[in-house]
């Protein structure tokens, strides 16, 4: 059965408890952790965009889901929220070329480590979506499926998500031939086949086979 969308949301019953990965670190005394995730790794183009975000201990931000579960208006107006209330959050960007250049995990997991880095004050803990952890100075737990089962890394996500979407409508006034402000990069049947049509443009991943099926551009 899916999940239903909302997991979060108050007033939908019993739930799971959104912090049980945070107070194994708060319970050590360790009260910055930062959620940490990623978004854009599936696309054909642009960078992908990792988030970092400590929320103060117990802070539960209504209405903040996986940033997937929620529409462009609902992420918006969370990760205004979410920035206000932080206790600390930071962006971390790689770009389509290192992409290429390195493979798409290593940028992904180079880009949450730019996020961390980004943080200020620096955390005490960190969990980080999925099941690659990354070398850090503190303690670190890899959660896989975290962006849902995590508060923290919810709310990473959502960040995450409106920064990259952000950056491709950008994309989007440079290159409007691929309609990046609807499909953000990913690959729709509109931007295959305006791959087709126009070849690929310099925000587009070269590595990816869907980008190297295009017309020589």
């Amino acid at each position: 059965m899916a999940r239903p969308k909302g997991l979060f949301r108050p007033g939908e019953g019993e739930r799971p408890d959104v912090f049980r990965f945070e107070r194994l670190f708060w319970s050590k005394g360790l009260t910055l952790v930062a959620g940490v995730d990623e978004v854009g790794r599936g696309c054909l183009a642009g960078p992908v965009v990792a988030c970092a975000v400590i929320l103060p201990v117990d802070c539960i931000i209504p209405g903040v889901d996986d940033s997937k579960a929620l529409s462009p208006v609902e992420r918006e107006g969370l990760a205004r929220q979410i920035k206000e209330k932080a206790v600390s959050w930071g962006i971390g960007v790689v770009g389509p070329s290192d992409i290429d250049q390195m493979n798409i995990l290593r940028a992904s997991l180079k880009a949450m480590k730019m996020a961390v880095e980004a943080l200020d004050p620096p955390p005490h803990a960190l969990l980080v979506d999925g099941n690659q952890p990354f070398k850090s100075a503190v303690p670190l737990k890899a959660i896989p499926k975290g962006d849902v089962l995590s508060h923290t890394i919810s709310a990473a996500s959502i960040v995450a998500k409106v920064y990259r979407d952000t950056l491709m409508v950008e994309y989007h006034s440079q290159y409007p031939q691929y309609n990046f402000a609807q499909h953000k990069g990913y690959p729709t049947r509109g931007h295959k086949e305006a791959l087709s049509r126009y070849g690929p443009c310099p925000i587009h991943r070269m590595s990816f086979k869907g980008v190297r099926g295009g017309k020589e551009g």
